[in-house]
């Protein structure tokens, strides 16, 4: 039997579930991350003025082997954190910092797969042909903008995610007010209590 959360709703997820998925969620953002500042390190190498060896195989590294880890991370940031919405108090798009985290989330897994991956093995060949030749066959300047745009936004996520700004999305406040006096004491009561374990995210 399902126990109620703070606001007076049903919780969807046990306490040990929501626990088990939240760590998961952690996890991705903290792989999501360390993949990105990988990402950044090698494009910088790759763009850089260095030895044209290692800026080859700084983008053989990048064209090979990383897209798929940052895809997965992502994935799986954006599995876990509809799960927890839907799991706890905060919902889907109740509150605007949920909101907000979930559109980045989705927009930064759409671009992994519609504009990183599919550049992917070009960059690898540009790479192998710097190797053999160490000549520079095509243009790499643009690999240093994904993993910027990509911790910048991971980043506002994580400050959404500790401060939950901007309360309830306008339809859900409507909802808030029409409620009953009994529902709203309780919304109160589940909003003061934001810094609890079961909303964390």
């Amino acid at each position: 039997m399902s126990k109620r959360s703070t606001n007076g709703k049903p919780a969807r997820l046990r306490p040990g579930v929501r626990k088990g998925v939240l760590v998961l969620h952690l996890l991705g953002v903290g792989a999501w991350i360390g993949i990105d500042v990988v990402v950044g390190i090698l494009a910088a190498v790759a763009t850089g003025s260095g030895d044209a060896a290692d800026r080859g195989l700084a983008l053989q590294v990048i064209g090979t082997y990383l897209a798929g880890p940052m895809l997965a991370a992502g994935v799986i940031v954006l599995v876990t954190g509809l799960v927890l919405g839907w799991g706890t108090k905060w919902g889907l798009v109740r509150f605007w910092w949920v909101a907000v985290k979930l559109v980045a989330n989705v927009l930064l897994v759409a671009l992994i797969v519609f504009l990183l991956m599919p550049g992917m093995a070009e960059v690898r060949s540009i790479g192998e042909a710097m190797v053999a030749t160490g000549e520079l066959t095509g243009d790499v300047s643009t690999l240093r903008f994904p993993p910027a745009v990509s911790l910048t936004v991971l980043t506002v996520a994580v400050v959404l995610s500790v401060y939950k700004p901007w309360g309830r999305t306008w339809f859900r406040e409507r909802a808030y007010r029409t409620g009953s006096p009994r529902q709203r004491g309780r919304s109160r009561t589940g909003r003061g209590a934001s810094t609890s374990s079961s909303g964390s995210r």
